[in-house]
């Protein structure tokens, strides 16, 4: 199943294109920056580079895949929008995958085994708070991503022992500990990686149309008491 995948949710933008070979071998090309803004303006020349690459046109890709949140608001709605442009003009389907996903999946191929215990993936949401994503192994059964505060995350873990990955590592490890339990904060500057998407797009279902996953309102807002126009008797 050939794939193009890509992520603009965080601090970075990557695409990934994963293909299969004329002798039957899995092929790959990926790309990877990190950015704290202008992730929409990269990410489609990055997906014609990697392409270009690949030596593939659209027509040659089976399925579509991007990360749909929880992050920033432009780059989950950018990477989005994206997707559903390329289906749209491709017919292409699209499916979707957490960004805490792909970061669990890529926290397992850096770590290695995970020895039993809990993988908690934390990105640092600010205001205190922190996107959170459990998963119980290596398959991945995980449970849904949340906006919590870390002494929250420490309540809901418990007393299991737990590997915490991702920007908001520390505060959740320490308030994990703080509480009595057992964690280890690691990879505190990990991000999703399309190479890591690409790889779980064909176990994914695919949607339509795909959706942002917003654990949090946009920051910004009209004033509810101003009107955008007003009319004005000559």
């Amino acid at each position: 199943m050939n794939v193009l995948a890509f992520d603009t949710c965080l601090g970075g933008v990557s695409v990934a294109v994963r293909w299969q070979g004329a002798r039957g071998e899995w092929l790959s090309c990926d790309r990877f920056e990190v950015r704290e803004g202008g992730h929409a303006e990269r990410l489609m020349p990055m997906i014609a580079e990697a392409m270009e690459e690949a030596g593939l046109a659209f027509c040659d890709l089976a399925r579509i895949a991007v990360t749909v949140g929880p992050g920033t608001f432009t780059g989950v709605r950018g990477g989005v929008a994206a997707a559903r442009g390329l289906a749209l003009a491709s017919g292409l389907p699209v499916v979707g995958a957490t960004s805490l996903t792909v970061m669990a999946h890529r926290a397992d191929e850096l770590l290695g085994s995970r020895n039993g215990k809990l993988l908690a993936v934390a990105v640092d949401a600010r205001r205190g708070m922190v996107y959170l994503q459990l998963f119980a192994d290596a398959q991945d059964r995980a449970s849904l991503p949340l906006l919590l505060a870390p002494e929250e995350v420490a309540a809901l873990v418990g007393a299991e022992p737990v590997t915490v990955v991702g920007s908001g590592a520390p505060a959740v490890a320490g308030a994990i500990v703080a509480a009595g339990g057992e964690a280890e904060a690691r990879l505190g500057d990990l991000q999703p990686h399309a190479r890591s998407l690409a790889l779980l797009a064909a176990n994914l279902t695919a949607v339509s149309p795909v959706r942002p996953l917003y654990l949090r309102p946009p920051d910004v807002k009209p004033q509810a008491d101003k009107s955008l126009s007003r009319a004005v008797a000559p």
